[in-house]
């Protein structure tokens, strides 16, 4: 899903919130990407049961902090602390975050690699009330793109070699690498809109 996309249903997310009671969640429910909002203070007040799907569990309301996830790393790998974590970012500095990537583990040891979107909700008085979330997974966008990175440096490294059998070992796996590339973007659905 592109920013703008992502952009335009955390609108959808925020108008919703404007509204009380349950038309909030109803709204949430309708939304195709886990989507997820807190109160002032990051504590969990409502998700979406795509939230649910993407975190690989029920994040526990009033008592789950920052993200419905279960636990955070970096892109790097190193583990992010929740409290360290986008939302909690936008939540203390009162601003949208942008441009940011996580990793987060489900109960049962798979990870997703995610942008979110976390948004202030600042309510009539100025005053911070929450936030809101959608968490866009880029898994195997981000694997489509390592394969094709792959094939290119397999292609180059064939230019410079002079191995005949080198050459076509190169060249094979850089066939195989777009080939699977092109395997993962065929299964992607086509964006929500």
């Amino acid at each position: 899903m592109q920013s703008a996309q992502a952009n335009s249903m955390v609108a959808a997310a925020l108008a919703a919130a404007r509204q009380s009671g349950d038309a909030l969640f109803d709204a949430l429910e309708a939304l195709p990407d886990p989507i997820y909002v807190t109160d002032a203070t990051g504590l969990i007040t409502g998700f979406n049961e795509a939230a649910v799907r993407f975190a690989g569990r029920r994040p526990a309301v009033g008592r789950d902090r920052w993200c419905v996830t279960w636990k955070l790393y970096t892109e790097a790998g190193e583990p992010l602390p929740h409290d360290r974590c986008p939302m909690a970012t936008a939540i203390q500095e009162k601003r949208p975050v942008r441009g940011a990537y996580a990793v987060a583990e489900r109960p049962d040891g798979t990870r997703v690699t995610f942008a979110p979107f976390p948004t202030p909700l600042i309510g009539d008085d100025g005053e911070l009330v929450g936030a809101v979330n959608i968490l866009i997974d880029v898994t195997d966008a981000r694997q489509t793109a390592e394969l094709r990175a792959g094939a290119a440096r397999c292609r180059r490294l064939a230019a410079d070699i002079g191995d005949r059998r080198t050459i076509e070992a190169l060249k094979a796996m850089a066939a195989e690498c777009e080939n699977k590339a092109a395997e993962m973007e065929a299964r992607r659905p086509p964006p929500a809109g």
